[in-house]
């Protein structure tokens, strides 16, 4: 079913495409820029995360593992919310910006292509930190304690440990996070600044709402889903699928970072991460508070729709995911997640597109712009709940399905006195994922939306245009302490009734 919703909105994008009336200058530049800032994106985060993984692989201090957790806020920040704080730091108007006055020196200019590349990295740099962390420790113990033992400097270690894994690892993720860019839209629809810093998701979205264009938004959804695909396909094509080779699991001692020099050069480059990472966090705190008693109602009225889509999507997210969870544990293991995975590839405008082209000839596909927008949500959070939830039932699976199956336990049984059970801790995880994602998902609901549906980070985007900026700073602390409690309910919930 997952297959066929995305494919048939991507066929009817197809078939509309074929009545297009082609491309023009404008759009060949916005496929341009959507290249270029995505490779400038992936490329800068990767290059300054593979530092500060390094100081994070080889040093231990007190609040480390808080940092590290600390790196996987930004995938479940709302994106409007973090372009409120990165404009209160970097804009204008912003705290650095005003600093530099104090010295006789012009603000900053944020938007067009350097804003949003820095949006990206700011999402981007935790991301690719957390991944290539992960390979500095797949490299066994063993293979440092024999190092020290041979008397290997620094850069000897550097050559023989750790830029082999660095070969495997980082091309993967740097074509990742280039796909993540790729399909970037509330960051280009904020920050982008003119015609000249256009991306094609946000050509999509003008000539599909000031235009009313469906052959030439179908066409550049085309070429969207090439483009995301292409890179997609490389993502996969270049990730490891060979080790570092096992080891007796030691905890990893470093014996090669001992100097002062490096000491101090991992301290800075820690602390430039995290106060990279909390600058923007601590701004929409400071600037929000004032506004928060200053919202208008129609802030309140959104910020219920948005919690109703994140409901309808969480509960539409577990009744996928599980089964399908259950189905690549069992069974047909790769069918289930490269269904799943035609979320990646397909971004969600695309899919909002094709909907409202099935949709458009037989109803009025404005009066279902909430529903369409739940189910999107679902779908693009589908891949990640997958890959929380399939290892859990795989190991459920080998335990205690032979049981189940001597014992003659049925499917409701089985799945109420064991699946669920032992399910729940990761499916709370992926319920407030999918809760955080849908809640500040600026997508979909930017094609259907009229005033009166118009969700959280909707109705914060327009306060940002109408230049309401106190207003949107409550709103903008509105929607990030929605998204957080939203997952730290899931995932405390699931965590509770998992250790009942």
């Amino acid at each position: 079913m997952v297959a066929a919703i995305i494919l048939g909105t991507v066929a009817a994008v197809a078939l509309r495409a074929e009545g297009g009336r082609g491309l023009g200058p404008a759009d060949w530049a916005a496929i341009r820029f959507s290249v270029l800032q995505a490779v400038l994106s992936a490329t800068l985060s990767v290059a300054l995360a593979i530092p500060v993984a390094r100081a994070l692989a080889r040093r231990s201090f007190p609040g480390r593992a808080v940092l590290v957790t600390l790196l996987g806020a930004p995938f479940i920040l709302p994106v409007i919310v973090a372009v409120f704080g990165l404009l209160a730091v970097f804009g204008r108007s912003g705290w650095i910006s005003d600093a530099l006055g104090l010295f006789g020196l012009p603000p900053l200019q944020i938007y067009g292509l350097h804003g949003v590349v820095l949006a990206h990295v700011f999402f981007n740099l935790p991301l690719a930190t957390r991944l290539i962390l992960q390979g500095w420790r797949d490299i066994p113990a063993e293979r440092f304690r024999l190092a020290a033992a041979l008397g290997f400097a620094p850069r000897d270690t550097a050559r023989w440990l750790e830029r082999p894994m660095l070969a495997r690892v980082v091309p993967g993720i740097w074509a990742v996070i280039f796909a993540i860019c790729l399909s970037s839209f509330a960051v280009a629809l904020t920050l982008g600044g003119g015609p000249r810093a256009t991306t094609v998701e946000l050509a999509i979205f003008q000539a599909f709402s000031f235009d009313f264009d469906l052959g030439r938004a179908a066409l550049l959804a085309v070429i969207q889903i090439a483009l995301a695909g292409g890179a997609a396909l490389v993502a996969l094509w270049l990730s490891p699928f060979d080790g570092t080779g096992g080891g007796l699991d030691r905890p990893v001692r470093r014996w090669d970072s001992g100097s002062a020099g490096l000491r101090l050069l991992d301290a800075g480059l820690i602390a430039a991460a995290a106060v990279f990472l909390v600058l923007p966090l601590a701004a929409i705190v400071a600037d929000g508070v004032p506004g928060l008693m200053r919202l208008p109602p129609q802030v309140w009225q959104a910020a219920a729709v948005s919690v109703a889509i994140a409901a309808v999507s969480t509960l539409l997210l577990l009744a996928l995911a599980l089964p399908m969870a259950w189905a690549a544990a069992t069974g047909a293991r790769a069918l289930p997640e490269a269904a799943a995975m035609l979320g990646i590839a397909v971004s969600p405008l695309v899919i909002g597109t094709g909907a409202f082209i099935l949709v458009n000839p037989v109803a009025d596909p404005f009066a279902l712009a909430l529903p369409v927008t739940a189910l999107v949500n679902a779908l693009m959070a589908l891949p990640f709940a997958l890959r929380i939830l399939i290892p859990g039932a795989r190991d459920i699976a080998e335990g205690q399905g032979r049981l189940a199956l001597s014992l003659g336990m049925g499917g409701p049984a089985f799945l109420r006195l064991v699946l669920l059970p032992r399910l729940r801790a990761r499916l709370g995880f992926a319920a407030g994922l999918t809760a955080a994602l849908s809640m500040g998902d600026l997508g979909v609901i930017a094609l259907f939306a009229d005033p009166d549906t118009a969700t959280l980070p909707l109705q914060m985007y327009r306060l940002m245009g109408s230049y309401r900026t106190e207003a949107a700073a409550g709103a903008a602390l509105l929607l990030l302490a929605l998204a957080l409690a939203a997952f730290w309910a899931c995932d405390r919930m699931g965590q509770r009734h998992a250790e009942a």
